[in-house]
């Protein structure tokens, strides 16, 4: 019996093509032929064709500040732990679930981090340990109730905000707590050092070396990576874009990854928090596309009994996931401390939000089984460009909550206009 709802999506996320695309079979039942032509997979490519044109549209509105060195830099250490949420909250909507109660986790769990360092004197290395353990003991609390009592996850992470935001409050009271170790503060303001000094770069006078050659070997890694899928795509007779087409493609990502770099090496180096940043992108996807936990993600998402039925472990891999988001939560809320050099009471208010938005924004499904890590990243990457360049001209609060609730509601009615239109296909 063949299948064609949604549990049949390949672990990438995406749909299934029509016709012999999908199958990697002519109609005719002989193979599909390994080349084809030019197409744009909307679903697949509209949120990097709508990254690209945000960009566009606020350097031009900021005159080209947007793209300034510093700023650029500003964008991803001023961001980075709702980047980090987003990459756990990506799993978790995958699943078929949501996790309103990280801006909380955050909060509590840098409030134990200041606890363990300020007042207690305990070493960072230790208290980080103690901090990111916490957060799974959290994580593990909400899985819990979701995955073997069988409460749905809205219902436990709406109580998990609650809970923790008092827990927060009962260890702070109105009062901060800092200032954190020089470490801790590095990790979520530095650089890394300049290991290999400076080059010039003509017109746009120096910039470091060993940044530089970071840009490269993530160029070099993104192409290898392209390449191989295409080519094991060949081997299943699967349709793939002709070869000038992929240069193409892989000249326009080479293109605006290396301007990033450039743009960061002029500044200063590579900030140690976008080095950690690109470490959990990297593990993250590997263990989306890889590993077989991964799989069993995407398989529980697009239906949950056919993937019980078939041996997963649905309530193994639940918990895990929510285990997860209480870890990264944890890491998310050690960073936005040491970047505040305090433990604040209102710490992490509405990063749920911007998480779960970065999601959407990014592809994910609303009924689960479909998104990417890499997609998550860039639709949380829209989000900071927009409060940026919002920022930059001026606008007031209330239009910058009006343009990002504008982008996230286009975004989600384009799923469901792709989803529907997929559908009237087959």
């Amino acid at each position: 019996m063949t299948q064609t709802s949604r549990d049949a999506l390949p672990a990438d996320g995406t749909p299934p093509a029509a016709g012999a695309a999908a199958s990697g079979k002519a109609r005719d039942g002989g193979p599909a032929p390994a080349g084809g032509r030019f197409s744009v997979n909307l679903r697949q490519s509209g949120i990097y064709i709508a990254f690209a044109l945000i960009v566009v549209l606020f350097s031009v509105l900021t005159d080209g500040e947007l793209l300034n060195p510093q700023n650029i830099s500003n964008i991803m250490v001023q961001n980075s732990y709702v980047l980090i949420l987003a990459i756990g909250m990506i799993l978790i909507i995958i699943a078929g679930h949501i996790d309103l109660s990280v801006g909380s986790v955050v909060a509590v769990c840098g409030a134990i981090a200041a606890v363990l360092m300020v007042d207690m004197g305990v070493s960072w290395p230790v208290a980080l340990l103690v901090t990111l353990a916490a957060g799974a003991l959290i994580g593990a609390w909400q899985g819990y109730w979701v995955a073997y009592f069988g409460i749905p996850a809205f219902i436990v992470t709406l109580a998990g905000m609650l809970i923790f935001r008092a827990l927060t409050l009962t260890v702070l009271g109105n009062q901060g707590i800092g200032p954190f170790p020089d470490e801790v503060r590095t990790l979520a303001n530095g650089f890394i050092p300049g290991f290999l000094g400076n080059i010039g770069l003509g017109p746009l006078d120096g910039a470091d070396l060993f940044t530089l050659l970071a840009g490269v070997a993530v160029v070099a890694g993104i192409v290898v990576t392209q390449w191989r899928a295409r080519q094991g795509r060949i081997g299943y007779r699967q349709q793939v874009d002709p070869l000038p087409v992929f240069a193409l493609k892989m000249a326009a990502a080479a293109a605006v990854v290396m301007t990033v770099i450039v743009q960061l090496a002029r500044f200063k180096n590579l900030p140690w928090v976008l080095v950690l940043l690109a470490a959990l992108v990297l593990g993250y996807t590997l263990l989306t596309n890889r590993v077989v936990f991964g799989r069993h993600i995407y398989a529980i998402g697009g239906n949950v009994h056919a993937a019980s039925l078939s041996g997963i472990k649905v309530k193994s891999v639940t918990f895990w996931i929510f285990v997860n988001m209480g870890v990264l939560s944890a890491l998310a809320g050690i960073i936005f401390a040491g970047r505040l050099n305090q433990a604040g009471p209102t710490a992490g208010n509405g990063f749920e939000l911007d998480a779960i938005a970065a999601a959407f924004i990014g592809g994910a499904a609303v009924q689960g089984g479909v998104g990417t890590v890499v997609g998550a990243i860039t639709g949380g990457l829209i989000m900071a460009v927009i409060n940026n360049g919002m920022s930059l001209i001026g606008a007031p609060s209330e239009r910058v909550m009006l343009f990002k609730g504008v982008v996230l509601l286009i975004a989600v009615a384009f799923d469901v206009w792709a989803k529907r239109r997929s559908g009237a296909g087959r």
